[in-house]
């Protein structure tokens, strides 16, 4: 149904017809008329943020958490810049978002109004795609196409630049009706020789492997479960990126743990030596591949993606399949079971054999104290007490999330939020708040280091306001643990600028915004203070001192391969000596 309204009306009803029931965003100056519209609507809850960036991240949490397209609502100039961090993270991570900015009025653009910048310019290279309003009667399409663009095919951050007059303009509004871009029309089903082939290959295989991504997550829940049932099926080993945890339940007998450079010793040498490599929905990163000429010498691979520009960008395949994943893991279910393929039985159990036998390094193991918390004992001791609950886990960046990828174990999709591509300090706090709006009812934990949550700790104001009980779990080694790690191993120990001096007393500033505070540094009361920390109704900061110089292994060093991986020195969790490589006080590997 047509009607006549402003341009900002036009915005709001737009979001009401997509189903946006809430945006985050903060007012200025250029975007007050749809600020205005906003009022009088109840269907859309705004979310006030204290910063632009704050906005994007916890955009970016409510989508990666419910499956919905994000909306993120800022002022024009320093308001869109602001957001740019937040939108490059959105755009490396495939996180639908729609970025609505206000812009000076048409005629003042290119004369360096106030709080003027040439937004679609600055943000061309960090969105999927991004338009300019110039006239009232283009809004309605431009809205809901944004919309389309930013969730189909690689799901992305799209920008709308809406100049004042066009948003206080009068038009007719038009509802989305069959809306589509005129260029942009991604496959969504993958060519079926191409499957049956990729199938074929599966049952001849001697030393499969999955390696799957983000990309699975994105497909939906559906993908999930056609992937659990694809592993069930052929029992191939299954392995993960950062983006892609949940997506197969970490308890499965076939998990290998998490990849790459801080990942399993087993899933790596798996990916090293396998002889058939199934990428689903992953993009061969480089914190994935390590050294490229030594990535998975002897595999023929397979690389299944939504994203043709993705398909030999990194890693040349042998064969590359085109499409959603949901799609592809339902043609892929179906071929196996009606063609009647199996696999080589004989060839698998000797590979499993070889498998156990990375498994029994216990590279996630490490030596445990009675006399300082170490932060992977804080990790796991924070899963067992949360794992029967709704749980989410947002993080920030460092050795913190490492930690969490490696020792929280996810058993479905979309309970991860984290930063992979862009690795955004501050994205965990806000992205907790998104999560906490998608899910009001969910226990939501942003793990984070005293470094990072510095970065965006003013979203806690955010927090306290709507009453949202996200919690900060922070992981305080007085260092930027990640930076002071690398230094140690590679830069003889030369700590430059990486102590934390000068922090807060979080307890205090926890109290000081109007929300809980909690610090732990003994381990027999860690259980009883997460309990604490679980059952507060509020917003809560956690405190939890670390031992100040545990390294996050295992590790494979910058320019090495899969099969050249650093493991924890000392002991393992079992008491038994550990048989990984030893690092002396250099971080040279002594054997």
């Amino acid at each position: 149904m047509s009607r006549q309204m402003t341009g900002a009306e036009m915005v709001v009803t737009a979001l009401e017809d997509q189903g946006v029931d809430t945006i985050f965003g903060y007012p200025g100056g250029a975007v007050l008329p749809i600020y205005d519209a906003l009022f009088g609507h109840q269907s859309v809850k705004h979310v006030l943020v204290r910063h632009e960036q704050g906005a994007g991240h916890a955009a970016e949490g409510y989508a990666r958490s419910s499956g919905k397209v994000g909306v993120l609502l800022v002022t024009s100039g320093p308001g869109a810049t602001n957001a740019v961090t937040a939108l490059t993270d959105a755009l490396l991570d495939s996180i639908p978002l729609v970025c609505i900015t206000g812009q000076v009025p048409t005629h003042l653009i290119g004369s360096d109004a106030f709080q003027e910048c040439d937004t679609t310019g600055i943000t061309r290279h960090c969105t999927k795609h991004n338009y300019l309003v110039r006239r009232v009667e283009d809004l309605p399409r431009i809205l809901h196409e944004a919309f389309w663009v930013a969730s189909h095919g690689r799901p992305g951050p799209v920008v709308i630049d809406i100049p004042k007059d066009v948003q206080f303009a009068t038009g007719t509004y038009v509802g989305p009706q069959n809306i589509v871009h005129k260029t942009y029309q991604p496959r969504v089903k993958g060519e079926m020789d191409r499957i049956r082939h990729a199938v074929a290959l599966m049952a001849a295989a001697k030393r499969p492997v999955f390696y799957t991504g983000g990309g699975v997550i994105n497909a939906g829940p559906e993908a999930s479960a056609l992937l659990r049932e694809l592993v069930g099926l052929t029992n191939f080993p299954i392995t993960s990126t950062l983006m892609g945890l949940g997506s197969y339940p970490a308890s499965g007998e076939n998990w290998l743990g998490m990849l790459g450079m801080h990942g399993t010793y087993e899933a790596n040498h798996a990916m090293h030596d396998c002889d058939l490599m199934i990428a689903v929905g992953a993009r061969f990163d480089d914190r994935i591949t390590g050294r490229l000429d030594a990535f998975s010498p002897g595999s023929t691979k397979i690389h299944i993606d939504i994203d043709p520009s993705s398909i030999n960008k990194v890693v040349k395949v042998d064969l590359g399949i085109v499409g959603d994943c949901a799609f592809v893991l339902e043609d892929m279910v179906r071929l196996w079971r009606s063609e009647g393929h199996g696999a080589d039985r004989a060839a698998l159990a000797e590979w499993w054999g070889r498998i156990d036998g990375w498994r029994k390094r216990n590279s996630l193991g490490f030596a445990n104290s009675t006399s300082v918390i170490k932060p992977q004992h804080a990790i796991r001791r924070l899963h067992e007490l949360t794992k029967d609950r709704d749980t989410y886990i947002t993080t920030e960046v460092g050795q913190h999330q490492m930690w969490a990828a490696q020792h929280y174990g996810f058993e479905k999709p979309n309970r991860w939020m984290t930063s992979g591509g862009l690795g955004t300090m501050g994205y965990g706090l806000p992205a907790a708040i998104g999560v906490q709006m998608a899910h009001p009812d969910a226990l939501v934990i942003d793990v984070a280091g005293e470094a990072s949550i510095l970065m965006n700790m003013q979203e806690m104001s955010t927090a306290l306001q709507y009453r949202l009980p996200v919690k900060i779990f922070i992981l305080n080694n007085s260092y930027m643990g990640m930076v002071r790690q690398w230094q140690e191993l590679l830069h003889g120990s030369r700590y430059s600028e990486s102590y934390s001096e000068a922090l807060p007393d979080f307890v205090k500033l926890a109290e000081a915004y109007g929300g809980v505070g909690i610090r732990c540094e003994d381990p027999a009361e860690l259980d009883a203070a997460i309990l604490r920390m679980i059952d507060t109704p509020k917003a809560v900061i956690f405190d939890c001192v670390v031992e100040r110089e545990e390294n996050c292994f295992p590790m494979i060093p910058s320019g090495k391969a899969h099969n050249e991986m650093l493991l924890p020195t000392g002991i393992d969790d079992w008491g038994a000596p550990d048989l990984g490589a030893v690092i002396d006080e250099k971080g040279k590997m002594l054997v």
